[in-house]
């Protein structure tokens, strides 16, 4: 056992149940840290290139990092990783919660899973024991009432949980995992993937209470920096949640509306977190080590029965399941988000093809013919509910949406592929291109297809008294940038701050003060922690490396710059947006060119052998060239 890691690694095949376990050693845990880099390590490692994203050869990887579960604040973060299903590369979730922490005290860094179990069972996990129980009677149940149901068989009430509802077992590509409930790994249709594995869920119940840490001193001189300069008490307790800004957006033309046609929508003060809280909420939650309760909580009886049990709507699912769908019925979209937390769906990807659907139906591509006598009309907010619900059960004309917005649209052809809103397979989160375009860069390269988490918020750096604007000073960005261009310098800023998120996604650190604008800090608390003799120079290469890895898996998946596009749509005016502009092609290729190049990538996106050698990875690179058409 180290510093900041338990030192084990749980190892688990459902096809023929073994379970055993691996414990790297110290210059594995620094290499890579933990998360992004880990799930990379295994895909390239131990899956087969052209391996199903929904058969028993793809691994489902959970991962903590090395600030998971110690207790500095924004601290619960962990991911879910192997092939996604909707582009068949590299997939990677993120989630909070309590689930990662409790891992790590039941003495786990990560769980790597394979093959394909012969019937539904679960994964108990505690204090360094690992065992596979029968879920056949778990099986179709929603992920709460699962929950119920293995506290009471095991006898233990503090179990924290990842598991999957009935529309991650019924293999909706988008399917979610849910941790405990509330939170979620959201992207990437890695419920899909453990559904196809027939595992309903892994319970965690750890006795030691502790990451052990090198530095406790230096750990509760980060603690002080989250008291003094993170969110108040009071603010955590006034806050509207991410579903406050909504309104903010639509006044600045960058709300995503009426699928990516608009940047404003009308009725955007109808379901704005400001008015949640008049109405239906009901309370905040929070996740491990952190007082910031972002977490909504909402119920409701008329003229929908809306359960407390699972949450309440953020800003991605209040966009997604509003203003892109013309809704402002608040209670409609907060019943679609229970639908959707129950059965483990992606409420971004929900919305994208319900949208998508609507458009293409008022446009007069899609027919009552193709969606079973619906009449599809943006605003229709019973309509939603209704559509989520068929796409959980793959019911009728949900059947169709249940495959993704890509899949469904190469089915019905006529033209509707041009409102498909992906890139590389998967729907587009809720941030509009064209109010930032660095944005629409970053959901062109991303390696789990479009994302908002690893990517650049323009808007950040465009007025130099913004904090964000300080924080990247010390990355050596002096100037401030116009969101609605693409320029070399742009470029510059990007790559060196999307390595610098991604490293997020390694240590699983979330986006909060005081960690999100004080690069020391986060480099004080990985030392504090792992005892390393770490700096922002190697912490900067973790990212990078993770970013490249990453990368790797997708090449060698038979993927290249080809796959590097953006909708049509985006290279086009957007209506109802004072600011927003079109991109510019040319400008648009000659970032991403650009981009490659200062990655250290070739022009067709490949990252070289000098690379990958130099981030200390060369071993990827022969694995890399399996899906590579040319020589070394």
């Amino acid at each position: 056992m180290g510093f900041g890691y338990v030192g084990k690694i749980l190892r688990v095949n459902l096809s023929d149940g073994r379970i055993w376990t691996e414990s790297p050693d110290d210059k594995f845990y620094r290499t890579y840290m933990g998360g992004r880099n880990i799930i990379a390590y295994y895909l390239l490692k131990e899956a087969p290139r052209d391996a199903d994203p929904l058969g028993p050869d793809n691994p489902l990887i959970f991962a903590t990092g090395v600030l998971t579960g110690v207790p500095i604040g924004y601290s619960g973060r962990n991911s879910a990783g192997a092939y996604n299903p909707l582009t068949g590369g590299y997939g990677e979730s993120e989630s909070g919660g309590f689930f990662g922490a409790e891992l790590k005290f039941a003495g786990f860094d990560a769980i790597v899973i394979q093959g394909q179990s012969p019937k539904p069972v679960y994964l108990w996990i505690h204090d360094g024991q690992a065992e596979l129980r029968d879920a056949s009677r778990l099986w179709g149940l929603k992920t709460a009432e699962a929950l119920e149901a293995v506290k009471d068989e095991l006898g233990e009430r503090r179990i924290r949980s990842a598991s999957i509802g009935p529309a991650a077992e019924k293999l909706v590509r988008y399917a979610s995992i849910a941790n405990d409930i509330t939170h979620f790994y959201g992207r990437c249709g890695m419920g899909a993937v453990m559904g196809s594995k027939r595992l309903k869920g892994i319970y965690v119940r750890g006795s030691h209470k502790q990451v052990p840490v090198a530095d406790p001193a230096g750990i509760q001189r980060c603690v002080q920096a989250y008291r003094e300069r993170g969110p108040s008490l009071e603010e955590c307790n006034a806050n509207l949640g991410t579903i406050g800004s909504l309104e903010a957006l639509s006044a600045a033309g960058a709300l995503p509306t009426y699928n990516f046609r608009a940047g404003s929508f009308a009725g955007a003060q109808k379901i704005t977190g400001a008015t949640l809280a008049e109405t239906l909420l009901i309370d905040r939650d929070s996740c491990f080590a952190c007082r910031n309760k972002c977490k909504r909580v909402v119920e409701a009886h008329d003229p929908y029965e809306i359960s407390p049990t699972y949450g309440g709507p953020e800003y991605e699912t209040g966009a997604a399941l509003g203003s892109l769908v013309g809704v402002d019925d608040l209670a409609a979209l907060c019943k679609a988000n229970e639908i959707c937390n129950a059965y483990t769906i992606d409420t971004i990807a929900a919305g994208v093809n319900i949208a998508w659907a609507m458009e293409c139906f008022e446009r007069g591509l899609l027919t009552k013919e193709d969606t079973g006598g619906l009449e599809l009309r943006f605003g229709d907010g019973d309509m939603v509910v209704r559509l989520v619900q068929m796409i959980a059960e793959r019911q009728g004309f949900g059947d169709l949406l249940a495959e993704g917005v890509y899949r469904a649209s190469q089915k019905i052809g006529r033209g509707t592929e041009q409102y498909a809103m992906h890139v590389k397979g998967q729907e587009l989160p809720m941030h509009e291109p064209r109010a930032k375009h660095l944005i629409g860069l970053g959901y062109a390269v991303s390696p789990t297809g479009a994302d908002h988490v690893h990517n650049v918020h323009d808007v950040w750096y465009e007025d130099e008294t913004n904090p964000m604007f300080n924080r990247i000073r010390s990355l050596g960005i002096l100037e401030p940038i116009k969101a609605t261009e693409l320029t070399p310098e742009k470029v510059r800023l990007f790559v060196y701050d999307v390595n610098w998120w991604s490293l997020f996604n390694v240590l699983e650190l979330c986006f909060g003060q005081p960690y999100m604008t004080d690069f020391l800090l986060v480099a004080e608390a990985v030392r504090a922690a792992t005892g390393w003799n770490t700096n922002m120079f190697e912490l900067t290469k973790v990212g990078e490396r993770s970013v490249t890895l990453a990368r790797a898996v997708n090449v060698r998946r038979g993927m290249t710059a080809k796959d590097d596009t953006l909708p049509a749509r985006f290279f086009e005016p957007i209506e109802a947006s004072p600011k927003g502009v079109p991109l510019d092609r040319q400008a648009f290729q000659e970032s991403l060119q650009l981009y490659y190049a200062m990655m250290g990538w070739d022009d067709a996106g490949i990252p070289t052998r000098a690379k990958l050698i130099e981030l200390g990875v060369g071993w990827a690179w022969p694995l890399m060239q399996e899906g590579m058409k040319r020589s070394p």
